[in-house]
């Protein structure tokens, strides 16, 4: 039984900062593996992991050089009769349970005047490559052909209605306009880890995750200047979301000419909050969720 004393969020924190700080001199970030080109998903469920979690099995796959996307508890894995191999270490994931209180604190209050306490709560899961027994799905996930890859891309920014000009030198979005800029596609590099077409696309998904932050659509907080607190964490929120989004779509993930201006920030933050990454982690999936709902036409109905 683990120690009740295990800090989670100084744990995944800490794991998360090793490795941007592992990976600084080369300006990549932990998203930015080969390991992230699929979201992490649950061997029983089939469910992918979301926020944190998708981070802290990112990052242990990389580490540990597993290949498989699949991931369950002890239990689970037992479950479905296979076994995890003596010795193996597992990756401790978060999950959240409400405490029902009657007094009056707390964040939620139900119709019956009880209050409900959101609490996070530790679990250890192990990659299919830690266990014998188990047979590999039959329809593992692969990896798009760059015409499905583009397709899909395309149609996917399309359909968002997002205002995007195309040329310049610099991407961003700019609020007072609810207007995205990006450089021709034309103008985009490959890199050892991604094409030139790969690093375009990274780049329109991280804009569009700012622009899901609109008052009138997800209504995040902006920084009012270069560097201050707000503005380091939607820059992370944004750059997890493209990370998040790349991966659903089938895009391997590349890091983008600025991250050396970033990497200090997002060190610097979450060495001061253990509980930052767990925040802009949720906040990006959730912006995932609104960007990817246009696929479907599913628009979330929090949008304009």
């Amino acid at each position: 039984m683990k120690s009740s004393s295990f800090d989670l969020h100084a744990d995944i924190t800490t794991r998360i900062v090793d490795a941007i700080e592992a990976g600084a001199g080369d300006f990549i970030l932990p998203w930015h593996r080969a390991s992230a080109i699929h979201l992490p998903r649950n061997a029983t469920t089939g469910k992918s992991y979301r926020g944190v979690n998708i981070l802290s099995l990112w990052i242990a796959a990389e580490a540990r050089g597993y290949g498989a996307a699949e991931w369950a508890t002890f239990k689970q894995w037992s479950e479905a009769g296979a076994h995890v191999r003596k010795g193996e270490k597992g990756v401790p994931i978060v999950f959240y349970k409400t405490l029902d209180v009657t007094s009056d604190e707390g964040d939620t209050q139900s119709d019956d005047g009880r209050r409900q306490i959101p609490f996070a709560r530790a679990s250890w899961v192990f990659n299919a490559d830690q266990v014998e027994g188990h047979d590999a799905p039959l329809d593992p996930p692969r990896k798009p052909s760059a015409f499905e890859m583009i397709a899909r891309a395309d149609n996917l920014i399309a359909a968002t209605g997002a205002a995007i000009s195309y040329g310049g030198p610099r991407a961003f979005y700019r609020a007072s306009e609810d207007r995205i800029q990006i450089p021709l596609a034309a103008d985009f590099i490959g890199s050892p880890t991604a094409t030139a077409q790969e690093t375009f696309y990274m780049t329109v998904l991280h804009e569009l995750a700012h622009w899901s932050g609109a008052e009138h659509r997800l209504n995040r907080v902006k920084g009012k200047r270069f560097a201050d607190r707000d503005y380091c964490f939607e820059e992370l929120v944004a750059e997890l979301s493209a990370a998040f989004s790349c991966a659903r779509l089938g895009i391997a993930t590349a890091p983008r000419p600025d991250h050396a201006q970033y990497i200090a920030q997002y060190l610097k933050l979450l060495k001061a909050d253990k509980r930052a990454i767990f925040a802009a982690a949720t906040a990006a999936s959730a912006a995932t969720d609104f960007i990817m709902a246009f696929e479907s036409d599913r628009v979330p109905s929090h949008a304009a």
